[in-house]
């Protein structure tokens, strides 16, 4: 039965957009983040957008990204970020493995939610962005 299927719950592990400060132009990146002791195995990231825009359906296309490890205590780029999406719901479905077992979550950055008033340190990252809770 549906009741018995046992879904593990994903811990340390969450995602982060962030602003390059040095670069010239305005540049934000996304992060993969895991703070766990052990190594996170072939993380399947898929991103997208949607919402809308002066009462008009907006979305994006659906990208899918592939990380093959994530080591303990790190991040990886799962991809670049262009600001004029942020008035989007911006969605991030993480899927990886620690030994056999798969895990995943889905992380969704709110409308307007991706701005420098939300600018937050990250210690993993040691820089500011913005920290999915």
């Amino acid at each position: 039965m549906i009741e018995d299927i046992k879904i593990p719950e994903v811990k340390n592990v969450t995602v982060a957009v962030v602003k390059d400060e040095l670069a010239e132009e305005e540049d934000w990146k996304v992060y993969l983040l895991n703070d766990n002791e052990f190594a996170l195995e072939n993380a399947l990231v898929a991103s997208k957008g949607y919402g809308e825009n002066e009462g008009e359906v907006q979305k994006t296309s659906t990208l899918r990204h592939f990380i093959q490890t994530v080591p303990s205590k790190s991040s990886a780029v799962i991809e670049p970020i262009n600001p004029s999406l942020f008035h989007l719901n911006n969605e991030y479905w993480v899927s990886y493995y620690i030994g056999e077992r798969i895990y995943d979550k889905r992380f969704v950055f709110l409308p307007d939610s991706i701005c420098d008033d939300n600018l937050t340190f990250i210690k993993l990252l040691d820089r500011k962005g913005i920290l999915h809770s």
